[in-house]
């Protein structure tokens, strides 16, 4: 067996034309280097294959049994060699037939994702879009193996080792039901503690937000009554009580059933970031899919 590590690819480049024009003289111009570079080349190419591959013949150069079975499969390999490492084509959204694979939560997805959708039916027709539930814990590992391609998380407390583009930053607004008779106008601190509060867990069951923490620090607490795991639900329950929630404004803010207003105590709000695995940045098609989703926000 041929040991390949012996054996410079620019070799069998000089064979590979040497066997197209059996002359010496015409492979060294093809290749633009100089005639003796070239006979060099074939003592090496000689000694690694242990065969003369080319003879002196009456009008150039005849190749051996050996060199003439090389010469088909060396071409192919050469074109396939060729094709892997030549650029990426650009990418053509319209013609393109890709499986994307995201993880989100329930508010990126009403925030991104349904934006996004669109936007891909419009320019990218053939395209699918599978949309994962986000495990923090498997973040950096799914983008790795090639599992998912983006993931939206806010960006603190965000996953290692992926690249970050911010997408927006959120903001808390208060919340409740159109007409709510508390909500007539924007409520005093004290008001705002009495009414009665829901709130997103997602870790499941919780009562207590960053909301408790900012009140607890002026001496004040809430009445939280409802606790769920996702903002989607929150949503609906808002529209058919007369529930209030701190909730993210751009989830919140084209909803008709749904009135809100700045909340009479500051509260910090997240950024929103997009990350990606190292192995799909500079994929013309990924490249396409990113720029996509900061343009839909």
């Amino acid at each position: 067996m041929i040991n390949l590590r012996r054996i410079d690819l620019n070799l069998l480049v000089t064979l590979d034309v040497l066997l197209a024009e059996l002359n010496v003289t015409r492979a060294a111009e093809r290749l633009h280097i100089s005639q003796p570079a070239v006979s060099v080349h074939l003592a090496k190419l000689r000694e690694a294959l242990d065969d003369p591959l080319l003879l002196p013949g009456p009008r150039g150069m005849r190749p051996t049994a050996r060199a003439e079975s090389l010469r088909e499969p060396l071409r192919e390999a050469l074109e396939s060699l060729t094709r892997a490492v030549a650029p990426a084509a650009p990418f053509e959204p319209a013609n393109a037939d890709l499986t994307w694979r995201i993880t989100a939560t329930d508010y990126t997805e009403s925030t991104i994702v349904l934006p996004l959708m669109q936007r891909l039916r419009e320019e990218a027709p053939k395209t699918r879009l599978a949309v994962y539930d986000l495990v923090p814990s498997r973040l950096s590992r799914q983008a790795e193996q090639g599992s998912i391609d983006v993931v939206f998380h806010t960006t603190e407390n965000a996953p290692e080792g992926l690249r970050r583009k911010a997408l927006f930053t959120e903001r808390y607004v208060l919340v409740g039901r159109r007409g709510h008779p508390k909500l007539k106008r924007r409520p005093t601190l004290t008001q705002f503690c009495e009414l009665d509060h829901s709130i997103v867990s997602q870790d499941g069951g919780g009562f207590h937000a960053s909301t408790d923490d900012a009140l607890a620090a002026m001496g004040m607490s809430r009445r939280v009554v409802f606790s769920v795991p996702h903002f989607l639900f929150l949503r609906a329950a808002l529209a058919g009580t007369d529930l209030v929630a701190m909730a993210p404004e751009r989830l919140v803010r084209d909803d008709p059933a749904l009135q809100l207003m700045a909340p009479p105590i500051d509260l910090p709000g997240f950024e929103i970031s997009m990350y990606w695995h190292e192995r799909v940045h500079r994929d013309p098609a990924h490249r396409w899919l990113r720029e996509t989703i900061a343009s839909v926000v």
